[in-house]
C-alpha cells in the first residue's frame, strides 16, 4: 500500500524490452536508500517490485509484465524521462494523502491546463468504465500522486494544483495531449462490486 505522497523525483536510466515484457531501470537516492530485493516502490503510480540494485548508485531494476504495460502509461516510458517514486507505506505512520495500491485502473489524457494565482486547473478525460468510482470531492491517484476531485463530468475529471504538487512531481511537467496513470479509490470499488452483486442476486 502507498499514500500518494511522492517521496522523490526519479530517473529512468534504462530499459529493456522483451517480446511481452520489459525491465526498466530507474535512479533514485532516497526510495532507494534501505530498498531490498522484492521491495515495492510505486513508479508513476505502478507498484512494482524490486528485482535488482545497486546500493551504491541508487538504482534499481524492476521486470514489467504486459498486463502492466498494457494497462499502465509505463511503456511510454524513455530513457531520462522523469519519474514519480513512492516507498510502500510503513503501518503506524501518518497517511498525509490516502489509501493507495499501485495497481492502475487504466490511463486518462490532460486535455486542458488553466493557470491560476497560485495553483492550476488540470481537466483531464476518463475513461467511462472508470466514471462510476469517481465523486466531486472525492479521492484519486494520478501518476501515483494523491488528489482531491475538484469536477467531475461524464467522461472526465478535474483537479488543482498547487505550487508545491506541481514543483515535487512530474503534475507540473505535463502537458495537454500527455497521458497519465489513474487509479480510483478501492472504497469506489468495493461499493461498485457490492451494489452489483446485490442486483444481480435481487433478479
Amino acid at each position: 500500500m502507498f499514500t500518494g505522497i511522492i517521496e522523490e523525483l526519479g530517473e529512468v536510466v534504462a530499459i529493456e524490452p522483451g517480446a511481452d515484457s520489459s525491465r526498466l531501470t530507474v535512479r533514485g537516492e532516497v526510495t532507494t536508500a534501505e530498498v531490498a530485493h522484492g521491495a515495492s516502490i510505486a513508479v508513476n503510480g505502478a507498484c512494482l517490485t524490486v528485482t535488482d540494485h545497486e546500493a551504491k548508485g541508487g538504482v534499481v531494476t524492476f521486470d514489467v509484465m504486459a498486463e502492466s504495460l498494457r494497462r499502465t502509461v509505463l511503456g511510454d516510458l524513455a530513457v531520462g524521462d522523469v519519474v514519480n517514486l513512492e516507498r510502500a507505506m510503513v503501518l503506524g505512520a501518518r497517511l498525509d494523502g490516502h489509501l493507495v495500491q499501485g495497481h492502475v485502473d487504466g490511463t486518462a489524457t490532460i486535455t486542458e491546463r488553466r493557470p491560476g494565482d497560485r495553483w492550476e486547473e488540470v481537466r483531464l478525460s476518463l475513461a467511462p468504465e472508470l466514471a462510476p468510482f469517481v465523486v466531486d470531492k472525492g479521492s484519486i491517484c494520478l501518476d501515483g500522486v494523491s488528489l482531491t476531485l475538484t469536477a467531475v463530468g461524464d467522461d472526465h475529471v478535474e483537479v488543482a494544483l498547487i505550487p508545491t504538487t506541481m514543483e515535487l512531481t512530474t503534475l507540473g511537467r505535463k502537458g495537454v495531449g500527455d497521458r497519465v496513470n489513474v487509479e480510483v479509490d478501492i472504497l469506489g470499488k468495493y461499493v461498485q462490486r457490492t451494489l452489483a452483486l446485490v442486483t444481480k442476486d435481487a433478479r
